[in-house]
């Protein structure tokens, strides 16, 4: 089992960690050569035993943003913790920044909106209407700036628009819910050490916009509900909570990776049996919905889509996006 983890660890040294976390790739270098190290590591079930997450665990629990020598003292001295932990926790990253390539997608939808958020984590992109934008180019000029109706917001969500500029406005979400397995609680101190604990070091700005995202989201709770958005009924459970007057929109940004290709497919003709809205943003061989069918062997980046319909490319994270969908918005 120490083989697999050596090479797990040494495999995102090399190609996952650089250019992203010098840190990261400084543990990770150093649990793939330290045999105490990998020991407790195997103890880990392997679904759970991930660097982005067992990196994340370590930090909550107290580790220090030091070198491999002081990380792995840390581990040492509380290998039973971070077994427990690492065995009970998931990567449940929480990134605001996607709703950049979303808000021209959701400009498409008639408002009011009910927004539910499948894979919702600690609802941070159950926001849209509370942060402000700012669309660049690739120098970093502004080409569009929105902010909500009472004014600029703490959190400054910053992506590159590359090409067409579509017309955008502020939603107007009266309804907001997410489910998830594990729902997190923007007002849990150890929740929120969870959330910004993802964020790898290196990462500049990042932790700050989540952190200033949890105070909104703490502000004003959305509902969050512990469940399987997959499992029968589920999804309507929750949907038949939101105001018959409001568009329901249902978002899977970045979590149908995550779910097996049946249950994958159960979620979407869940969707579309509730005849709710569908926003997602998927690698572009993840599934087979895309109208029109997307070539994933020269498709740059992510996928955004409005019920199916291609509107975009983007970067994973809505660090950039590229406008595909038209002149015109809400063209069929």
């Amino acid at each position: 089992m120490s083989d697999a983890v050596r090479e797990r660890y040494a495999r995102f040294a090399r190609d996952e960690a650089p250019g992203r976390s010098d840190l990261y790739a400084q543990w990770a270098m150093g649990a793939a050569s330290d045999p105490r190290v990998q020991e407790v590591l195997s103890r880990i079930p392997a679904t759970h035993r991930q660097p982005p997450l067992v990196f994340a665990v370590t930090r909550m629990l107290g580790a220090p943003l030091a070198g491999f020598a002081q990380w792995r003292a840390f581990v040492l001295a509380n290998a039973d913790a971070v077994v427990a932990e690492c065995a009970a926790r998931r990567v449940q990253t929480n990134e605001p920044l996607r709703l950049s390539p979303l808000l021209p997608v959701l400009t498409e939808i008639e408002g009011p909106i009910a927004l539910l958020e499948v894979g919702a984590s600690g609802g941070l992109c159950l926001f849209p209407d509370r942060y402000s934008y700012r669309f660049v180019d690739a120098s970093g000029g502004v080409r569009c700036a929105l902010d909500p109706e009472d004014g600029p917001s703490p959190v400054v969500l910053t992506s590159e628009v590359r090409g067409e500029l579509p017309v955008m406005r502020m939603p107007q979400v009266v309804w907001r819910a997410g489910i998830d397995l594990e729902p997190l609680d923007a007002r849990d101190p150890r929740d929120r050490a969870w959330l910004q604990g993802l964020v790898w070091p290196g990462e500049s700005g990042r932790e700050e916009r989540i952190a200033a995202a949890l105070d909104i989201v703490a502000a004003d709770p959305p509902l969050l509900v512990r469940g399987d958005a997959a499992a029968a009924h589920a999804l309507a459970d929750v949907a038949a909570s939101a105001p018959p007057e409001a568009t329901l929109v249902i978002m899977t940004p970045g979590v149908l990776v995550h779910l097996r290709r049946d249950d994958r497919r159960a979620l979407i003709a869940g969707i579309r049996d509730l005849s709710a809205r569908w926003i997602t943003i998927d690698a572009p061989g993840l599934h087979d919905e895309w109208q029109p069918p997307v070539d994933a062997t020269d498709w740059p980046g992510f996928v955004v889509a409005l019920d199916g319909r291609v509107r975009s490319a983007s970067d994973p994270l809505g660090r950039w996006w590229e406008w595909r969908a038209g002149p015109h918005l809400g063209d069929e």
